[in-house]
């Protein structure tokens, strides 16, 4: 039968990592013992205080609506949190609060984008930038980044890449899933591209608490006034609160733009949910120290991670300088044969880890870079060893 679906939604690519998720899944389900590498979440609890407070939202009955852009204390914490932690001035009436980071770009991007719009994406990019642009009429224009370069824009390229159509340039620091952060200096020449040209900038800061190496984390918003006011700051509770099923992001730009998202906002998914707003309030405004103990340990195990894979023959890699995973490159292995099976893309080496040694992790093509897989070290130092001694004995 012919539906006759929307060109909208048959434009939106299928998840090249559905298989080998589904294949890991129905493996656990018979009892085999899989390691996984490709967690996009903290391994953690939500922190306790953050936890009773959900539950004493709902033993009070605070559980109606809200303000399409959620409760005015929750705003005024986050604007609370934008000038102590990242040096930005904002009011309530320039947040806010959505169903998650994801939700918060989504809006972004349908607020700015006209049909055809471009929107810049540096390669590797976060799986689901491009889709999101296409579903916002846009049209995602790829930026290849350089390993040797950590990563990231270089400027001369990015300048090359403006055109008459182009909207917005995505900023995802630090990055999944490379793990890149930006500098001051970095986000001051992105800056001037974006001033000179009038373009947005959508800057995801999802991960801003997970930096390592003593490293401090810079929003571009900060740096003047022309900037702050073309930028749209992306953050949430998920990573760095251990909420991710809370669905807890929020979006901080001026008043205008966050007018636009609110309006689209209250016609589609109405306030964000109230229990979890309440929470994220404990969240902002309660102790902190569980933060920092999950960065210890996330940095703990990349330092292991980071070694063992330079130690694996075919492997090498960069250590991420913030987020939780890590970029391995599979240059050395794309090509050869091992057990009978000829490598010559992400998938197929990621298929082979899978069905071989029972070990899962993400192909890079998931995120347009084919000569990598991802690693998660959101799982426990216990899985890791195990991971890895599979992946090096199988190698050898």
């Amino acid at each position: 039968m012919d539906f006759k679906l929307s060109e909208k939604a048959l434009s939106i690519s299928p998840s090249v990592t559905l298989e080998i998720t589904a294949k890991a899944k129905e493996m656990k389900q018979r009892g085999i013992e899989v390691i996984s590498f490709g967690a996009g979440e903290p391994d953690f609890d939500t922190p306790k205080n953050i936890q009773e407070a959900g539950i004493k939202t709902i033993k009070e009955g605070n559980t109606r609506y809200t303000a399409s852009a959620g409760v005015l204390e929750l705003r005024e914490a986050i604007c609370q949190k934008l000038k102590k932690d990242n040096n930005i001035e904002y009011t309530p009436q320039n947040i806010i609060v959505s169903n998650g980071a994801k939700h918060s770009i989504f809006n972004a991007l349908t607020a700015i984008l006209n049909q055809g719009d471009e929107v810049i994406i540096p390669v590797p990019y976060w799986v689901s930038y491009p889709e999101m642009v296409k579903l916002a009429g846009g049209k995602p224009i790829f930026l290849e980044t350089k390993e040797e370069e950590g990563f990231k824009y270089n400027v001369e390229e990015l300048k090359k890449s403006i055109t008459d159509k182009t909207k917005a340039i995505i900023i995802n620091s630090p990055s999944n899933p490379t793990g890149a952060v930006y500098d001051r200096e970095e986000l001051e020449q992105i800056a001037k591209i974006a001033i000179d040209n009038n373009i947005f900038i959508i800057s995801d800061e999802i991960y801003e608490k997970l930096i390592y190496d003593g490293k401090k984390h810079i929003s571009i918003a900060s740096l003047n006034k022309e900037i702050k006011d073309l930028t749209i700051v992306i953050n949430g509770m998920s990573k760095a609160y251990a909420m991710t099923g809370w669905r807890m992001g929020f979006a901080a730009a001026h008043a205008e733009i966050i007018k636009a998202m609110t309006n689209i906002q209250s016609h589609t998914t109405s306030n964000p949910c109230t229990i979890s707003q309440y929470a994220s309030l404990e969240g902002l405004k309660g102790e902190q120290k569980d933060i920092e103990y999950m960065r210890n340990k996330f940095e703990e195990r990349r330092n292991y991670m980071v070694d063992r894979i330079n130690a694996i023959n075919g492997l090498t890699c960069r250590k991420p300088s913030g987020a939780f995973y890590v970029m391995a490159n599979i240059v050395q292995i794309k090509g050869k044969e091992i057990k009978g099976k000829k490598i010559n893309s992400s998938l197929d080496f990621a298929n082979l880890l899978l069905n071989d040694i029972n070990v899962a992790v993400v192909p890079g093509i998931a995120f347009g870079a084919d000569d990598y897989i991802r690693l998660s070290y959101a799982t426990s130092m216990e899985n890791i060893m195990e991971g890895l001694n599979r992946i090096e004995a199988l190698l050898k």
